[in-house]
């Protein structure tokens, strides 16, 4: 997933940040928080406004892999409206949820020195998920 990777390092690179949020803003992608019950988040386009949708009852931490995740899909896979992920469900062997979680494992962790129950207990993430980290 070389492709990811590059298009990390030019995010990083052009808006000097490794903050999705911050880089969701610089691109016009609208970022809404709202209750959505066991769902974590999800990537929505109608028309050309690109949407990412966050659950506002998650952690601080928890939000920031789930907006990198859902930022993934709006660069990678902009016309692909993602099925909602669900608490504890972002595991998949579909292609569009792995390269998303590499999207996201490469800007949220990548120059970092973290671990692999520092990802699961912090970040929220599932361990089928951060195994592959």
């Amino acid at each position: 997933m070389e492709h990811i990777k590059k298009t990390v390092n030019e995010l990083t690179l052009k808006y000097e940040t490794n903050n999705p949020f911050q880089i969701a803003k610089a691109k016009g992608i609208f970022v809404h928080f709202e209750i959505l019950g066991d769902i974590m988040g999800y990537y929505s386009r109608l028309h050309r406004i690109q949407i990412i949708h966050i659950n506002e009852t998650t952690r601080a931490k928890e939000r920031d892999f789930i907006c990198a995740h859902e930022l993934g899909h709006a660069l990678l896979h902009p016309d692909s409206n993602t099925p909602f992920l669900k608490r504890h469900t972002f595991y998949s062997t579909d292609r569009i949820e792995q390269e998303a979680n590499c999207f996201a494992k490469e800007l949220l962790f990548a120059d970092k020195t973290i671990t692999s129950s520092e990802i699961i207990n912090d970040y929220g993430v599932p361990y089928e998920v951060a195994k592959n980290f």
